[in-house]
């Protein structure tokens, strides 16, 4: 189970740009279309899988979820309307949904169920990615779509995070280290560890990877609140999403 990491006394400004300054900016009509463009197809890249399986639960078809999903995004970037978003009104995740349920609004009143992604994730959307979603809106029949969307946008923070400690790891050169230990760096003990067969495969010993498990697991949990951070208002709101959203991933 996802434990949510403790508070810490980070100064607010030395995290790393956050969700709402990423749209802040991108809304910046002195900015650079292309920079523009480019910091909002990241976040795209990050949080489409939410509002693509709440779109399948609140009954879209396949191809249409598909559509849809590239469509918001698509006219997020063109037609910047993320330059109306209140940071002082809510959470990002709040926003990001908000702003779907009005396009979809939109495409149903103005019937344009065009394909309007213009290839932005569409490589995205490969057999594998369709399957595993798939399986997932099958096998969560009894989970509402906010409550569908809210797993995976915690599930895409995790993943982030461990994007972002791969990255640290690689450049130490412990990108091995990291790949045998990353299924357990959630946790909080060591159950179902097997420090002796990785010692074996690592020929590093098992005290020192107690060690490289207690660092590791410090850094995920920093990293975690820096992904949590940049999606909140105020630095004070950081445990009571983490706390939420650690329940909405260890609900079955």
């Amino acid at each position: 189970m996802v434990q949510a990491p403790k508070a810490t006394t980070v100064d607010d400004g030395q995290f790393a740009a956050t969700r709402w300054t990423i749209v802040r900016a991108a809304g910046d009509s002195q900015i650079a279309s292309n920079h523009a463009g480019a910091a909002l197809s990241e976040l795209c890249h990050i949080y489409w899988r939410p509002l693509y399986l709440y779109l399948r639960r609140e009954g879209f078809g396949l191809e249409d979820a598909q559509d849809l999903t590239q469509g918001f995004f698509a006219e997020l970037i063109r037609d910047r309307s993320y330059r109306r978003a209140d940071r002082q009104k809510g959470r990002f995740r709040s926003f990001l949904l908000g702003a779907l349920k009005h396009f979809v609004a939109n495409s149903r009143e103005s019937a344009q169920r065009q394909k309007r992604g213009g290839g932005l994730i569409r490589e995205l959307f490969d057999d594998r990615i369709v399957s595993e979603l798939e399986a997932q809106v099958q096998s969560t029949q009894q989970w509402s779509a906010s409550t569908l969307f809210d797993r995976e946008w915690a599930a895409a923070l995790l993943h982030q995070t461990l994007d972002r400690l791969a990255q640290e790891c690689a450049l130490a050169g412990k990108s091995p280290l990291f790949e045998e230990l990353r299924a357990h760096l959630a946790g909080t003990n060591d159950e179902g560890v097997a420090y002796d067969e990785i010692s074996r495969r690592l020929q590093r010993s098992a005290v020192t990877l107690r060690s490289d498990m207690g660092r590791l697991r410090t850094r995920y949990r920093a990293l975690l609140r820096e992904e949590v951070r940049g999606t909140v208002t105020e630095l004070a709101e950081v445990d009571d999403e983490l706390r939420y959203l650690c329940q909405v991933i260890a609900q079955s």
